[in-house]
């Protein structure tokens, strides 16, 4: 098959990158594009509660959209799809970092969506693994 030619991994680890490239893509998306627009809840919690600047929300969207990007080129081009999801990686963590100077891991209220950063990182550094083995 043409996904397993050179694939150490073979094709379990071939489809296993190329469904966590996309849910991973699909997710960085729909949380880029609210903060390029500076619209929705996220980008006016980034604002009051985090003190991000406008400037800094929009930043961070473009990243995101642009790791979308680079994710969905990246099942075709896997250095391209590596460095996507390893700069993903870079985001969540200073979002868990930023989550961590606000408290909200201490904070029932606000923990359950203050996780997101770190299981999308998580889901980040699988991406890069299984982009790796199918490199």
């Amino acid at each position: 098959m043409w996904l397993t030619h050179k694939l150490p991994g073979g094709f379990a680890v071939t489809i296993t990158a190329i469904v966590l490239s996309a849910l991973l893509a699909l997710a960085a998306l729909g949380a880029g594009i609210p903060k390029i627009r500076l619209k929705g809840d996220i980008p006016r919690q980034l604002q009051e509660h985090m003190g991000a600047s406008a400037s800094l929300t929009r930043f961070i969207g473009l990243a995101e959209a642009a790791a979308a990007i680079g994710l969905a080129v990246g099942v075709f081009w896997h250095p391209l799809g590596i460095a996507a999801a390893a700069g993903l990686a870079v985001v969540f963590a200073g979002a868990i970092a930023y989550h961590r100077r606000a408290g909200d891991y201490a904070n029932p209220k606000t923990r359950g969506p203050a996780m997101a950063p770190a299981v999308l990182g998580l889901v980040s550094v699988a991406t890069v693994a299984a982009l790796s083995l199918t490199a």
